[in-house]
């Protein structure tokens, strides 16, 4: 499943990208927001898409800079949230790091843009090779030994 969060900066965006998944196929929740509304704040979305992220999942989240989203999401053990900016970034952030959750910075990337740094990041399978398994090992530990 994937699972979409957007604020206000980012709102239009995901609604592009919704269109896109459901002609591509793909199985989305939509998690907010449902309207466009200024005075939103992007933590609320953010919460929600990192709560439900389980194994075999993916979050994408929207808001201006894409920072304050993938901030949030970050905080939340299990979740490696890139910040996307461009497909060849993506590709080497989820075949390297195992990202899960990719943040769109709304504001800076077109339609076009966005759409081929998603398909990067739903195509791209983790490499797994001993060196970047064991650096997302190391991740673990950290988030287990934070709380």
């Amino acid at each position: 499943m994937i699972y979409l969060g957007a604020d206000h900066r980012g709102f239009e965006l995901k609604e592009k990208v919704k269109k896109w998944l459901e002609s591509s196929g793909y199985q989305y929740e939509d998690l907010g927001s449902d309207h466009l509304s200024p005075e939103d704040d992007y933590p609320d979305f953010a919460v929600e898409v990192a709560k439900k992220l389980g194994k075999g999942d993916f979050g994408i989240l929207f808001c201006g800079s894409g920072v304050g989203v993938d901030i949030v999401a970050n905080k939340f053990s299990g979740i490696r949230c890139g910040l996307g900016f461009s497909q060849q970034q993506i590709r080497v952030a989820k075949r390297d790091d195992d990202i899960n959750c990719l943040a769109i910075p709304a504001d800076f990337l077109s339609e076009t843009e966005t759409l081929g740094i998603i398909q990067m990041f739903l195509e791209t399978q983790f490499s797994g090779s001993d060196k970047y398994q064991r650096r997302v090992e190391k991740i673990k530990e950290i988030e287990k030994n934070q709380k």
